[in-house]
Formats: structure tokens, sequence, C-alpha cells
């Protein structure tokens, strides 16, 4: 762990952007010299592309670097939760490969968890995976994994024992999306929005150095990536930096980068409820004189803030260097709470034009958009029933739920 202070940080971070940062260099050029300096991800180890500094102080280089209109390394997608994800378990051939490539945006990435047969029994996955010489062979198919249609890579988790209890028969495994043998289809959603996939896989190749840790720890590995998922799934957007001139060759391209990257996600805001509407539309629309719903408002918005302190004392304990507690799971599910209400008190705002859509509905159609939108927080990243476990069995330490899947998995009754 690094000993400088806040100002040897900002001081060396000024003079390293004062001789590298050139708006009008291409996007990948810069990021390259951005991940090589350790300035890109100052927290990661500085054998890989970080500067070993506390996330306090990683917060510090981001301001200088918005100060003079500097653009970032590739955060957008699934690209960090694989980065995470390799850093804690991955060898270092692995990090050497991927890590860098992440950081430039060169690689895009998805997440191969969920099944047709397991959603919420993540552990209860059948895909398979066999090794046939030099590589693992993969067959089976994976739904509701967002961007899959334009990933390069993808974080697998697939079945490699079948005679022994399900949780210890999984590995992980990276595997190349664009390959015969992976076919990608999208799903068209009841909001209008195309942004998951459905994914068959038939004979497709995962060569050895793709597994990550070893044979059968898989769960283990997806539980680490599932911890950094559920805390980036509890509402808190970080407070935006004010950044400098945004011209030149660097920012056209990443313009173009962040509309492709953000495209399965433009719906995500009303997924969360839109709370930042509730006061603004209660105001428009005179429903604000209504004691009944200003009464539900303000119970919708003190569970919003309490939620909201709850998740900035999950990153205040991530910046001081703690491990990850139960805040993700108390976070996604508070998020969950707060959609809902949110979605509730919109349609005593808004009444039966809650469900026009077009031009001239409410909000041009974002208020029937949130409705629609609201039931995915229950379930993404982990159902809301799931969240309910981890809290009571590893929080309050409650006695588990009678188990029926022990045993080896090709015993397991399945759907």
């Amino acid at each position: 762990m690094s000993d400088l202070t806040e100002a040897e940080v900002r001081a060396e971070v000024r003079q390293w952007l004062a001789e590298n940062w050139d708006p009008d260099m291409p996007l990948v050029e810069w990021r390259s010299k951005l991940a090589d300096s350790g300035w890109g991800m100052p927290q990661w180890p500085k054998e890989w592309y970080g500067r070993g500094l506390p996330h306090a102080l990683a917060r510090v280089v981001e301001e200088e670097m918005a100060n003079v209109g500097a653009v970032g390394v590739a955060r957008s997608g699934v690209r960090l939760l694989a980065a995470a994800t390799l850093l804690e378990h991955g060898s270092d051939l692995q990090k050497k490969k991927f890590l860098r490539r992440i950081l430039t945006g060169e690689d895009t990435w998805c997440q191969f968890f969920s099944e047709p047969g397991s959603g919420s029994d993540l552990a209860g996955a059948t895909t398979r995976a066999e090794l046939k010489g030099d590589f693992w062979i993969i067959n089976g198919q994976k739904v509701w994994t967002t961007s899959a249609h334009h990933a390069d890579y993808g974080l697998l988790l697939a079945r490699t024992d079948w005679d022994v209890p399900k949780h210890e028969g999984l590995s992980y495994f990276i595997i190349e999306v664009k390959q015969p043998g992976v076919e990608v289809r999208q799903l068209k959603q009841m909001n209008g929005y195309a942004s998951f996939n459905q994914v068959f896989f038939t004979d497709a190749k995962v060569p050895q150095e793709n597994l990550v840790g070893r044979v059968g720890e898989g769960w283990k590995i997806a539980l680490t990536t599932l911890a950094h998922e559920r805390r980036l799934a509890d509402g808190l957007q970080p407070t935006p930096l004010k950044r400098g001139a945004r011209v030149g060759r660097i920012h056209a391209e990443e313009r173009i980068e962040t509309e492709k990257a953000n495209e399965p996600y433009k719906w995500y805001p009303q997924r969360a409820g839109r709370v930042d509407l509730i006061i603004e539309r209660a105001k428009e629309t005179g429903a604000n004189k209504d004691p009944y719903v200003r009464q539900e408002i303000a119970k919708l918005m003190i569970l919003a803030k309490s939620a909201e302190w709850t998740a900035r004392r999950a990153r205040a304990a991530q910046q001081q260097g703690r491990p990850q507690g139960p805040e993700g799971s108390l976070g996604k599910l508070a998020a969950s709470h707060v959609a809902r209400g949110c979605s509730r008190v919109h349609t005593l705002i808004t009444g039966t034009a809650a469900m026009l859509s077009g031009p001239e509905s409410p909000r041009n159609g974002i208020i029937a958009e949130i409705l629609l939108s609201v039931p995915a927080v229950s379930i993404a990243g982990g159902t809301d029933e799931i969240q309910r476990n981890i809290i009571a069995e590893r929080v309050l330490g409650l006695p588990k739920e009678p188990r029926f899947d022990t045993g080896p998995f090709r015993n397991v009754r399945r759907n």
C-alpha cells in the first residue's frame, strides 16, 4: 500500500498529465498510456497496471483528470466485473492477456451465468464443459446475457463434474464469444428494448489456459463476480466530477464507444424507478396538494435516502480497504423496494395516463416505461428472495432452509 499523501498524488498526476495528455491522439493509444502508467486504475496493484493507492486517493486522481478533461480507462458493461474477478482469481497469464485490453477498451465482455432452468438457483447450472485434449468443449444454453451480441469474451460458469454436490461441480472459464458453436439471439422485452440475449453453445471451445482458478472452484469465483455486481446494483451513483474541455479526437471516439456500450442500458434509470422525478411530477400534476399522496411521497423519500446512506457506508468501507460486507445484498434488496415504491407513487401521481406511451403521454412515455421496467430490479443480479436468504443466513445467522438438492448433482431432480 502506498504511503503517499494526497498533495503528493495530486502533484504527481498533474505533472504526468501535463506531459502526456493530448486530446487529439487516438483513444486506444491514450488509454494504453494510462494503463501502462498505472494512473488509469491507481487502486490496482502496481504489477497489474495500477499504483497500489487506496480508493480515497484514486478519487483524487479522477478529480485531477477531470480538471483537464482527460478521458479515463474503459469502464462500461461487464469489463470491470471481469477485471475484479481476474485480479482476485486469475493466473498471471490471464491477467497479462486480458487486463490491459479491458482498460484500453479493445475487448468487450459479457457474463454467461443464468440459464433457463437455473436463474435464482445459479449453482444448478447444467451447461457442460468437458476436457478433450487441449480444449474444454462447451455445450448448453445461457439466457439474460446483456451485450452478448457484441461481446468479445464472456465469463462462463459451466459444470465439469456431475458426481459431486452441485456447488462443487462447477468451474469458471473465459470463453471467446465470436467463434463457431456460439449462437447469440437477442430477446425483445415488453418495454420495447432488446438488451438481453439467449446464447446457445454447441461444441464451443475454451483453451485450457482460460480456466480461471482450478476445476471445481467455479462457485467460489462466481461469488466474487456477484459481490462486485451487487455493489454496483445498490442504486448509488458516483458524484459527477466537473470536467474540463471535451473536444478533440479522443472525446469524439469516446462518445461513439459510449453510445454503443450504453445502448442496452438506456432503460436502466427507469428500471430503478426514477425517484428523481417524483417531487417534480407531483408539482406539475398538482398531486402534491393531496395529503395521501404527500404521505406516500414522504415514505418513499425516507426509504430512498436510507438506501443511499447504506450504499455510501459500503463505499466508505471499500475505500478504507475493508472486505466486502453484507451491504451489497442489503443495498440490492433496498434498491428493489425503492423501485417498486417509485412505481406505485408514479401511478398515484399520474393516474390512468401512466399507461400511455408515445409523444402525447406523460414525459414522452417515461412514466409508462418505469412501470414496465421496474419488475426487472427484483430479478437481475439475484432475486429479492435470494438476497433475503443471504441476509438471513450469512448476516443474521438464522438457520438455513431445508435442502433437497444435496448429494451428486446428477441425482438431483431438476425442471
